[in-house]
């Protein structure tokens, strides 16, 4: 006999009524059958698609996204059993329910049993209000613990509807209730429970700009991460075949936080990151002690200053040269210099168009030749002249990114002719010692050199690459000759007859199984990327962004309020500023997060420094005031709060050197950005800094709580 999925606590008998949940578990039932037997049929179809010949070209690229894509599917029908399923609603007009899942899934007939949360006929589960029904009559919403349903909510729309429903209606709504509950290491699962102003910015297009501004609480990281999942399911220009889309989140506590999130929304091929992994040299890269410097490197004209830095590598000699072959001399005049140096085209990286430029070089040398040696040794001769190498290596050098924006801070010269606006006083303080000590600000200009150098190997790639073709190449055409030589029968019409001509030769070689480079799955372009936290980005951190971005379509998530070094003008301003300008904002202003006694004690802290803060109206009490005491009492307030509490995770921000367990973490107030736990503890506040960034830092640690704030000092 199937066992329940209701494991409902006592005080929640009622519940349990065949009345309210006889539907619900007759339809679990045709859930978990439709599961096991597409577990199946997908496990089938994977070995067979595994087992199937490789093809070449497009048949190998189509062969391996089926495998990907039947892995995914399989995975994810792996990953959740009957908690696939969110909840049901049911129409004015039909008292069927409508089941809604994290995918979709049909039994064997062709029946729907759960409709994917992204779809269009989905949206009244999340959107549906007593103001705007959407034509439900009702909604029901579970809470899944460990695969059992422990809770459920039923709201109803029609004033003639609540007849059957009082046992299972709540004062609060589901989302209140799930946010009241204990946080755990991964963010908790709020797919269903997604309030209708978040639905509205999740299903919002992907043209242009998004804003999502809002304060702690508000819900800006469900609804970035909800609108990501359902962009790739809705919009298909943003397809990976089109770029994909790049998730960026502050720091590395926050992607594992949210690690888990994507994934059960449906989407498992998402790149996260933060801007330090962008460039090799952000892993090592140290915090700018100097903020006048800081301030200076957060300009993006800077950053713009990294093409005339180029530019001055890619000057034509001034005066030609004569080029000696085995027969004569050929003359290569500064004209004729420049005209190869205008042989690649626009946006071709400066180490990649190198080829282009050497190849246009020896075309108009031999087309000046006029000799009487045969072009093939023509050319031999040029690619042995050591001066003409020499002369293209000066002309047009191989680059390095690290060496060329290394420069800028050891040569004051070239940093005065590539930035003429700095005065000499910024051109000095921007001068230091180890030019190659990275800094956290160094790297938005690290990452423009890199994409305006390209890939320095590159060109040695491409020379293997091609070496290896042309061996395959001749290995074919050995192999193709024996089987011609061997059918003695063939009538001059057969498949071995086509062997004979070139290009079918060619076609059996498969260059896309010869070695290549690894791909840089950050360097973009994407046709999407959501930005977390995005008011600490610089101007020129933005163009980090920008440059992986060419249709400029962004979600934008984050609070000027949380701006750790100010936030003064509006997003509209900041965003136009950096060069975008299509850009739409939406607000939150409800915190479904933080109790009111909390925000009671945060608010003053950020007024004081910035009176226009967007603070957001919290709509939850926990009845738990905030403890102010001695931070000698750090143990004993853990201790008991640990005992009191089953679950949930306590935060202590301020002392490092507290010991962390699976249950305690120690964080530094600019690394608990966008975290939540149950219990938070604050160490010496108000040492966290002075001015904006210190209020701002005390802002976000207490927000952070959403049960109990725990207040210490050491006076």
């Amino acid at each position: 006999m199937t066992s329940s999925a209701f494991d409902l606590p006592d005080r929640l008998l009622a519940k349990v009524d065949p009345a309210l949940i006889a539907g619900d578990e007759q339809h679990f039932a045709a859930i978990a059958e439709s599961l096991e037997q597409s577990i199946a049929d997908l496990s089938d179809r994977l070995d067979a698609a595994r087992k199937a010949p490789g093809g070449k070209g497009r048949r190998a690229m189509d062969r391996d996204q089926e495998i990907h894509r039947l892995t995914a599917r399989l995975r994810g029908l792996r990953r959740f059993g009957l908690d696939l399923c969110l909840g049901h609603m049911v129409g004015a007009d039909n008292p069927e329910p409508v089941y809604v899942g994290r995918f979709g899934l049909t039994d064997s007939a062709g029946r729907r049993l759960l409709l994917d949360w992204r779809s269009p006929a989905a949206e009244p589960f999340f959107g549906a209000t007593h103001a705007n029904p959407m034509g439900l009559a009702s909604r029901r919403r579970y809470r899944w613990t460990r695969g059992r349903i422990t809770d459920y909510w039923d709201e109803v729309f029609t004033p003639d509807g609540f007849e059957g429903h009082a046992a299972a209606l709540d004062d609060q709504s589901a989302f209140i209730a799930s946010l009241g509950s204990s946080r755990s290491n991964r963010m908790r699962d709020v797919l269903g429970t997604i309030q209708a102003d978040q639905d509205a910015i999740i299903r919002a297009g992907s043209s242009g700009a998004l804003v999502v501004d809002g304060g702690p609480g508000t819900g800006k990281t469900v609804v970035a991460l909800h609108r990501t999942a359902y962009l790739l399911y809705a919009d298909p220009r943003l397809g990976h075949r089109r770029g994909g889309v790049l998730f960026v989140g502050p720091h590395q506590p926050y992607l594992a936080y949210v690690a888990d999130v994507l994934p059960s929304l449906g989407e498992e091929d998402v790149q996260t990151c933060t801007l330090r992994d962008l460039v090799p040299e952000g892993a090592a890269a140290t915090i700018e002690t100097d903020p006048d410097v800081a301030l200076l490197k957060s300009s993006a004209n800077l950053v713009k200053a990294i093409e005339a830095a180029v530019r001055f590598y890619e000057e034509p000699p001034a005066k030609g040269m004569t080029v000696t072959t085995d027969e004569s001399d050929i003359w290569l005049s500064a004209d004729d210099w420049a005209g190869a140096f205008e042989a690649p085209g626009p946006g071709t990286p400066h180490n990649e168009a190198r080829d282009e430029i050497w190849e246009e070089l020896l075309t108009i040398l031999m087309d000046k030749y006029d000799g009487d040696e045969p072009d093939d040794l023509v050319r031999r001769s040029l690619l042995r002249n050591r001066e003409l190498h020499t002369a293209f290596n000066r002309a047009w050098p191989m680059l390095d990114a690290a060496d060329l924006v290394g420069d800028l801070w050891s040569v004051p010269a070239y940093l005065r002719k590539c930035a003429p606006w700095l005065s000499p006083d910024e051109v000095r303080k921007l001068q230091r010692g180890d030019a190659q000590t990275w800094t956290v600000s160094d790297l938005p200009l690290l990452d423009a050199a890199r994409q305006r150098l390209g890939d320095p190997e590159a060109s040695e790639r491409k020379r293997r690459h091609d070496a290896a073709v042309t061996a395959e190449r001749a290995r074919m055409a050995t192999v193709v000759d024996d089987l011609l030589e061997a059918d003695a029968y063939d009538d001059g019409e057969g498949v071995l007859t086509m062997l004979r001509g070139q290009d079918m030769r060619d076609a059996l070689v498969d260059e896309t199984a010869l070695p290549s480079a690894d791909i840089d799955r950050l360097a973009g372009p994407f046709a999407h990327i959501v930005a977390d936290e995005a008011q600490e980005l610089t101007d020129a951190e933005w163009q980090m962004l920008l440059l992986r971005c060419p249709s400029r379509s962004f979600t934008i998530v984050g609070d000027r309020a949380q701006a750790r070094h100010g936030f003064t003008e509006s997003w509209q301003e900041r965003l136009e500023r950096i060069g975008l300008d299509r850009i739409n904002l939406a607000s939150l202003s409800i915190n479904y997060r933080t109790p009111k006694e909390v925000m009671t004690e945060a608010e003053p802290v950020i007024r004081a420094v910035l009176p226009d803060a967007n603070v957001p109206t919290s709509i939850r009490s926990s009845d738990v005031p905030v403890v102010h005491g001695s931070a000698s009492d750090l143990d004993s307030i853990l201790d008991t709060w640990l005992a009191a509490h089953a679950d949930g995770i306590a935060c202590v921000i301020g002392d490092p050197t507290i010991r962390t367990t699976s249950r305690v973490r120690s964080l530094t107030p600019e690394l608990s950005k966008g975290l939540e736990f149950d219990l938070v503890v604050l160490i010496d506040p108000e040492t966290f800094g002075e001015g904006i960034e210190g209020a701002v830092d005390r802002y976000v640690a207490m927000t952070r709580a959403t049960q109990q704030l725990v207040i210490l000092t050491n006076s």
